[in-house]
């Protein structure tokens, strides 16, 4: 027998798998409880040998003689595993019915303590999104995943956790990216690589909610967002998709500009296989964006790879390496023309052209000797560059090298050690910040322990010490501890304390350029922020007959000091020593936020009709507080807002998926105010300071979708974004994508 298998970028191979056929076995499978069909299980029968159901939850293939066994594995359901004596030229027939995971909370995650464990014993809040939350709701952009998670918000590429960010004009981020437990962040302005992020051959993304610096030190002071890589199955996985999309008009029309359609596509690929003890998984991914705003046009590539192998001879032995690289032409949007006719048009001032390239290679080793003892060795090798055609004196570039040696250890049935040391080096070559280079050193440990078997005590330490351009900054010690009790079956609660930190970026420290009328100086004696979170949450599993499902319900409390804040003023030029108006990098923020939030999430089926709705709110109370007095001051932290809601509802019957997503976001509680000052606002934002009286009242967000199976292997769907065609802003002057259309014809092999 021999198949056809789709894989790599523009190659196509061909894999002989020869077996004689003496015996065949056939069967449908089921879900236990409704006896629906499930298409698309997968049927493993033989290592790297498998094949799946089809629409009708049949399935058939031909083995040797002999006894065989069979694995049926199926996402949301349990795995069933079978053993039967094959007999030649013998059918044999196996049903099947599988059972539905029992909840929610059974999930397993890995960042929040760098050890595998179910979502329900975490001491900290975590989302997690899964990839066909992607899928169909055609998102692309991994800023847009990440604003529509509850509590979340990205302003211009900064992202806030529960209102622990405001906005810091592109340099700097509160909130840590790793991609499978490596970060991925811009060694020069310290900000999240956002457009290289990538979406295909996910498992899933896990979001952590607070301080997480303990266990992955600078940046991740408000949290981290983890992108963890899918690994490849005995049955081979082909996913593609090719997209098409349109900009409506707004609801302002003399806000139109353009006299040809504002047209977006993209297309992706990817590919995950087993070739013995070798997994491969191959993605990539194009763009095109012909914005609805003038001159901020995108183009993109991306492409990943990810070998990893078992040795034959040693066990436990796994190595690897993960390559990634992308390439990005765009213009940025920066400053409008003004707020009447020219919300959508750039500032031709503030225009520049950008190439920007990076390029990742991330060896690996893990060697897990029983289940007493695991050693992890990763590195990342990261190579960026930022270059503007007009205004070179803008270009950068940097290389990074990231080292980590992790540890753990089950020192018995109810305690364990993880600890690690990690280091990580850079050099920056700028022509308008400088050329710098950076050393980070870093040692972590923490003990998790379970006196009873409901209850797990974590707690944690991390000793860090920051190095540029040869002068260190102080040693930082930070301490995290936490516990879970589980009090009754489904029933978790939870409570943590967790210290945190963020050096200040070398963008922030010494960035001195012009952009539009925005003029930005340095700040070499910038010091680093520090803050802590602590919370108190129950998480609650949900069985109500054929209800199944988990709610979360937290409050938290955090304190940051010596928060960066770009500050508007007079500052001397440090080539000329001349005085002139910008902004500047400056320790001026100590900030309290108080705040709540619940999330639940529902699933219910009816025969063949399955339903799962899902919601979310957050409310949050960020106030800057006097460190004399120890005080609120009473005075809102600027580019956050109190109450921030979200509500989806998917519905799947046979060949159809339909869903609808609402979001509501109350207003912005303050800017800086050099936008609302009447000496400096029209110099900068022409006519902002109406649009904001007369808009910064919230918004309302609704997103639907449509899906139809064409064949077993075809999805057609439609996504409309915005339907309501709610105008909106995020940071001053960064108005929100309007309607828009997508058509998108996806995939699986």
């Amino acid at each position: 027998m021999r198949r056809f298998f789709l894989f790599s970028l523009v190659i196509c191979f061909w894999l002989p798998v020869e077996i004689n056929a003496q015996g065949t076995v056939r069967g449908r499978v089921t879900d236990r409880a409704s006896h629906e069909s499930l298409p698309g299980v997968n049927v493993i029968y033989g290592k790297g040998i498998g094949t799946s159901t089809d629409n009708n939850g049949l399935y058939s293939f031909s083995a040797d003689t002999g006894k065989l066994v069979i694995t049926f594995t199926y996402i949301g359901y349990k795995a069933v595993t079978e053993s039967l004596q094959l007999s030649q030229d013998k059918a044999t027939e196996l049903n099947i019915g599988m059972e539905t995971e029992s909840l929610e909370i059974d999930q397993i995650v890995v960042s929040a303590d760098r050890t595998e464990q179910r979502v329900s014993e975490l001491t900290v809040s975590m989302d997690i999104i899964k990839p066909e939350l992607i899928s169909r709701g055609h998102i692309t952009d991994v800023q847009e995943l990440i604003t529509k998670s509850s509590g979340i918000e990205v302003l211009d590429g900064q992202a806030s956790i529960r209102g622990g960010s405001g906005f810091s004009y592109g340099v700097g981020s509160r909130v840590l990216a790793l991609i499978d437990g490596l970060p991925l962040m811009s060694a020069d302005a310290g900000g999240i690589k956002w457009n290289f992020l990538p979406l295909e051959n996910l498992s899933q993304v896990e979001i952590i909610k607070g301080a997480s610096s303990v266990m992955y030190g600078s940046s991740a002071l408000n949290g981290v967002i983890s992108f963890r890589s899918a690994d490849a199955s005995n049955v081979p996985i082909t996913r593609f998709y090719a997209e098409t999309g349109v900009f409506g008009k707004p609801k302002n029309k003399e806000w139109i500009w353009w006299d040809s359609p504002r047209i977006f596509s993209s297309t992706s690929l990817s590919h995950l296989q087993k070739f013995g003890n070798t997994d491969i998984g191959v993605g990539i991914n194009l763009l095109s964006d012909n914005s609805y705003r003038k001159y901020n046009d995108e183009k993109l590539g991306r492409l990943n790879l990810r070998l990893k192998h078992r040795n034959e001879k040693v066990e436990g032995l796994v190595y690897g390496v993960n390559l990634s690289a992308g390439i990005t032409n765009k213009t940025d949007f920066i400053l409008w023309e003004d707020a009447v006719t020219g919300a959508l048009k750039q500032d031709t001032s503030s225009v520049s052209r950008l190439t920007s390239s990076f390029f990742t290679v991330d060896p690996f080793v893990t060697l897990k000797r029983s289940d007493r003892f695991r050693h992890d060795i990763r590195m990342r090798l990261q190579s960026s560059a930022n270059r503007f055609p007009v205004r070179t004196e803008n270009n950068a570039g940097s290389l990074s090298l990231y080292g980590e040696y992790q540890f753990w250890y089950g020192i018995s049935d109810f305690m364990s050690l993880t600890s690690g040391i990690s280091e990580s080096w850079s050099s920056v070559t700028s022509n308008f910040f400088g050329d710098h280079k950076g050393l980070n050193l870093a040692g972590f440990a923490q003990m998790d322990l379970r006196p009873w078997p409901r209850l797990k005590i974590s707690g944690g330490v991390r000793v860090e010490q920051n190095i540029l351009d040869g002068e260190r900054d102080k040693i930082v010690p930070v301490f995290r501890a936490g516990l879970n009790w589980q009090a009754a079956g489904f029933t978790f609660i939870r409570a943590s304390f967790g210290q945190g930190y963020r050096y200040p970026s070398i963008a922030e420290k010494h960035a001195s350029t012009t952009l539009g009328s925005v003029k930005i100086f340095p700040n070499a004696f910038v010091k680093a922020e520090s803050g802590w979170t602590s919370e108190i949450g129950v998480k609650q599993g949900i069985m109500l007959g054929e209800i199944k499902g988990q709610g979360d319900l937290s409050v938290f409390f955090s304190q940051n000091s010596d928060m960066i804040e770009y500050i508007f003023g007079l500052y001397p030029d440090p080539r000329t020593s001349e005085y002139g108006l910008g902004f500047q990098a400056t320790n001026v923020e100590q900030s309290r936020i108080y705040g709540s939030e619940a999330e639940v999430i529902l699933s219910r089926s009816f025969g063949e009709f399955n339903v799962t709705g899902s919601g979310g709110y957050t409310f949050i109370y960020p106030v800057e507080y006097n460190s004399f007095t120890n005080r609120n001051t009473g005075v809102f932290l600027k580019y956050r807002r109190k109450h921030s809601a979200k509500v989806s509802f998917n519905a799947d019957w046979k060949r159809v998926d339909l869903g609808v997503s609402l979001y509501a976001r109350s207003k912005t509680l303050d800017v800086d105010d050099v936008f609302l000052n009447p000496e400096t606002r029209e110099q900068i934002l022409p006519g902002f300071f109406g649009y904001w009286q007369e808009n910064n009242t919230g918004y309302f967000l609704a997103d639907v979708n449509a899906g139809y199976q064409v064949s077993s292997v075809l999805t057609l769907s439609l996504s409309v974004k915005n339907i309501t065609n709610t105008g909106y802003m995020g940071r001053p002057g960064d108005i929100q994508p309007h309607r828009n259309f997508s058509l998108r014809l996806s995939g699986t092999l």
